[in-house]
């Protein structure tokens, strides 16, 4: 477990875990596993930028040790309060008790809320600079991205910007760089983490870029908190969140639905059949066989959601429920949609489903479609109408 250099004096020191499938609770699948990014700057002030999960403390400790003794840090910076984060911060201060830690007002606030021990910590606002001796340090709070305490770091000498959860992704992997692993393995895993993660603040996000943009500093790497750090072409990167963060989207259709015997499944079908036949590509997701994570990454680069549902005690059926609530959170933005379903005796569920989707900021551009118990081949035919009709409106939009 040894320290990888990222520039002269300057190294990850992270750690990997390989086996994590999921994140933030279960709200996020990770299949290619993550990374718990931290930097050490060696200067006349050793400086350690953030930390890691508390179960990956020792590895952590294992990484520095290659470098210097872990006592000897003297400033650590904290650009997150999220555990994932700071989770060694605790067992760190036990080593190093005269360190002084950085941040922001609300890192320091909810450090002690999470840890219940004295810091010594110093408040940092947007602007203010930490001389480490040979290195300057600068820093740009980003509040709401994705956390109220959140910020970046910026080495003004090396300039590379410690993006805390900017730009990274969740991937477990022995490289560091964006030009050492697969581009098309890295960018599905950045857009899966920017869809899943940070979409509700897109306008936010749009904002922060413009601001550093204005500021002027030159970055030549760009060092995550999670997954790949940017050498090659930071530049790259910075364009995605731009267009990202702009709500931009694309000729697309995702149709995501839950069936209790069938008839929504087969109403689902037809409903893309029609979708295809209008030359719109689309993808379909059974929401109690899929993974969410995939479905809301298809959903964020697309135009069109249709969205479906069985009718279950006068309700959508569960799985059905807990996804239209998480997609409700992202705020989707520009998008249109539309709701289908069947029922028994009680047809408010696909109602209420479209309502839903309403509520998300989706705009509605067709009545929802239902069908009692199961459907017939006028009806099919119908759901075939339905899917295309929206094809065309997503062509036209």
């Amino acid at each position: 477990m040894k320290a990888i250099p990222i520039a002269k004096d300057i190294w990850w020191v992270g750690a990997i875990d390989w086996n994590a499938k999921h994140f933030h609770g279960h709200t996020f699948t990770t299949k290619r596993g993550t990374t718990y990014n931290a930097y050490l700057i060696i200067d006349e002030k050793i400086t350690l930028i953030d930390t890691a999960y508390a179960p990956f403390t020792e590895e952590m400790f294992e990484r520095i040790k290659t470098v210097v003794p872990v006592e000897k840090i003297d400033t650590i910076i904290a650009n997150h309060v999220e555990p994932d984060h700071s989770g060694a911060l605790p067992a760190l201060l036990k080593l190093c008790p005269k360190a002084k830690v950085y941040g922001t007002a609300r890192c320091g606030q909810g450090l002690y809320r999470y840890y219940h021990q004295k810091i010594d910590f110093q408040e940092v606002k947007t602007g203010d600079r930490l001389s480490l001796g040979k290195r300057t340090l600068q820093f740009i709070e980003i509040p709401m991205i994705h956390w109220p305490d959140s910020m970046m770091t910026y080495l003004v000498e090396d300039q590379i910007l410690f993006s805390n959860d900017a730009f990274g992704q969740h991937y477990a992997t022995s490289q560091r760089f964006d030009d050492e692993v697969p581009q098309e393995a890295l960018m599905e895993e950045t857009a899966k983490y920017y869809a899943n993660i940070l979409w509700p603040f897109s306008h936010l996000i749009a904002q922060r870029l413009e601001e550093i943009e204005k500021m002027k500093i030159p970055i030549k790497m760009i060092a995550t908190a999670h997954g790949l750090s940017w050498r090659k072409d930071p530049a790259k990167i910075i364009a995605a969140y731009k267009r990202w963060s702009s709500n931009a989207t694309e000729p697309k259709i995702v149709v995501v639905y839950e069936t209790m015997w069938g008839s929504t499944a087969k109403m689902a079908e037809k409903i893309v059949e029609g979708i295809a036949d209008a030359g719109v590509p689309y993808e379909l997701f059974d929401i109690a066989e899929s993974d969410r994570t995939e479905a809301i990454t298809e959903m964020f680069g697309a135009k069109g959601y249709i969205v479906g549902s069985s009718n279950h005690d006068s309700g959508i059926l569960p799985n059905m429920t807990a996804f239209m609530e998480f997609l409700k959170g992202l705020h989707p933005k520009n998008r249109i949609g539309c709701a289908f379903g069947s029922y028994g005796w009680s047809g408010v569920a696909i109602q209420s489903l479209q309502s839903t989707l309403a509520a998300s900021g989706v705009e509605i551009v067709q009545p929802a479609l239902s069908v009692q118990y199961a459907p017939d081949e006028t009806q099919l035919k119908q759901c075939y109408e339905y899917g295309k009709k929206f094809a065309e409106l997503v062509k036209k939009n």
